[in-house]
């Protein structure tokens, strides 16, 4: 049988980077054996599983360039089959009633944390053979001597002695299965070879390496891949970055690059450093799965980001840029123009957006402090001076625009500094911007000569 792996999401919010991480993992593992990689949506929590998020973390693989085999599952729907596993259990005498009150549990907790024990059930009713009735649970018999071991992909071998774990519940007082048998009858019954998913589940393993065990299936081979942390070393939240899949899209981050940074925080290939989606595929049984947390960094996938969009032909760029910003013009050469001047400046497609403003639309707003310094009698006295050489310049371009500037630095007897603070802001709204002899170029003599006045007329 060929190696189906899986990811299991529970549609009670966004796809978030863990999330996707270990599914890109779960996905190329299989992938690279020339398997299958499924989706299960665990939404057994009726009252937080939400459509709209299971449709937002289908859009997010989407995004991603993931696609999975066969059709998504949803756990809610095998309620019944689950059902159907624990009465063959307890017809096997592999589970048992119990009918423990709450109050009978939380004392036997407690008094277990005053001795120092590590608080589990004691097993009052696992031999009593009660018979179904109303607020009972059903239990499993774990094994009470033995260990359970288990290869782990990425840990390596692990050991648990069954002294450590109790007789968990299998159904609830409700009737409704838990997660831990909900997961060991969907990962039998979507024949699940390999269980690829984030360490926090790694204490539910034995149990359900026990549960399948009892039920006489073939057990998956597991994996558990670390935690991602913050760059302080702190579980991952908004601030760190841990936002939704889709809002990196909204930020302007290409799904090539969040895929290649996301790999390459856990797994490697010697030095490589890029990989495609394809090259991945091929590679990814070659490399090295690492078994201890990641760091992630807002600043290395910016880096990821400007790298992949520096490996863009421009007019393909353009093209992009051209779905996502009304202004950019898939066949407009002024487009090309702009995006050739900014592209080394941008690091995301949105700052192309924002690099670009002042090319497509004329400054209404300028920002107060900063022209109350910069347009001072004498800056305005300078742009009067430029105003008059642009208006001679017969062949518009940069290398003649920058000799204007140059005629009156000579003639005020001033530095450049004195001239391209003025011209730059009142051409651009802002002081940060590329070479102002290109940016004049490329805004044409006509828009520039219109701002100049417009910027003398209103601050003399």
């Amino acid at each position: 049988m060929g190696i189906v792996s899986r990811f299991a999401p529970s549609p009670t919010g966004s796809l978030h980077i863990g999330g996707l991480r270990t599914a890109i993992f779960a996905w190329f593992f299989a992938k690279t054996y020339d398997g299958e990689c499924l989706i299960r949506f665990e939404d057994t929590d009726r009252q937080r599983s939400k459509v709209e998020y299971t449709q937002s973390i289908l859009e997010s693989f989407l995004w991603m360039g993931i696609e999975f085999d066969r059709d998504p599952f949803f756990q809610s729907q095998a309620k019944n089959r689950h059902l159907q596993i624990v009465k063959k259990l307890l017809k096997e005498g592999k589970a048992y009633y119990c009918n423990c009150s709450n109050e009978r549990l939380k004392g036997l907790r407690e008094g277990q944390q005053r001795a120092g024990i590590k608080p589990k059930y004691d097993g009052k009713c696992r031999e009593l053979n009660l018979d179904k009735g109303s607020k009972q649970v059903v239990r499993f018999k774990n094994p009470q001597s033995g260990m359970v071991n288990f290869k782990d992909l990425v840990r390596g071998s692990i050991s648990i002695s069954n002294d450590e774990l109790d007789d968990l519940i299998l159904v609830r007082e409700d009737g409704t299965p838990t997660y831990n048998l909900s997961v060991v009858v969907d990962d039998l019954d979507m024949g699940i070879t390999h269980v690829i998913r984030g360490e926090d589940h790694i204490n539910n393993t034995p149990r359900q390496i026990n549960i399948f065990k009892a039920i006489g299936a073939q057990l998956p081979e597991y994996g558990h891949v670390p935690m991602i942390l913050g760059e302080d070393k702190k579980r991952m939240s908004k601030r760190h970055g841990s936002v939704g899949v889709l809002e990196f899209r909204e930020m302007g981050i290409l799904p090539e690059a969040l895929l290649n940074y996301l790999v390459r925080l856990g797994w490697s290939l010697g030095d490589a450093e890029f990989f495609t989606l394809e090259e991945l595929v091929e590679n990814f049984q070659k490399g090295k799965l690492n078994n201890s947390p990641a760091i992630f960094s807002l600043d290395k996938l910016y880096w990821y980001n400007r790298e992949y969009l520096s490996r863009y032909k421009l007019t393909d760029l353009l093209t992009k840029l051209s779905k996502l910003d009304k202004h950019f013009s898939a066949d407009h050469k002024y487009s090309l123009d702009v995006l050739n001047l900014i592209k080394d400046r941008c690091s995301t497609l949105v700052d192309f957006t924002l690099e670009s403003q002042y090319f497509f639309e004329d400054t209404n707003d300028f920002d107060s402090n900063l022209s109350r310094k910069i347009f001072t009698k004498e800056g305005l006295e300078v742009l009067v001076h430029l105003n008059s050489y642009i208006e001679t310049i017969e062949d518009w371009n940069a290398e003649n625009i920058h000799h204007a500037m140059n005629s009156v630095i000579e003639g005020l007897k001033i530095n450049m500094s004195k001239i391209g603070q003025p011209f730059r802001l009142a051409i651009t709204g802002t002081m940060n911007s590329p070479s102002i002899d290109k940016i004049a170029e490329i805004l044409g003599k006509e828009t520039v000569i219109f701002r100049l006045d417009r910027v003398i007329k209103e601050f003399s």
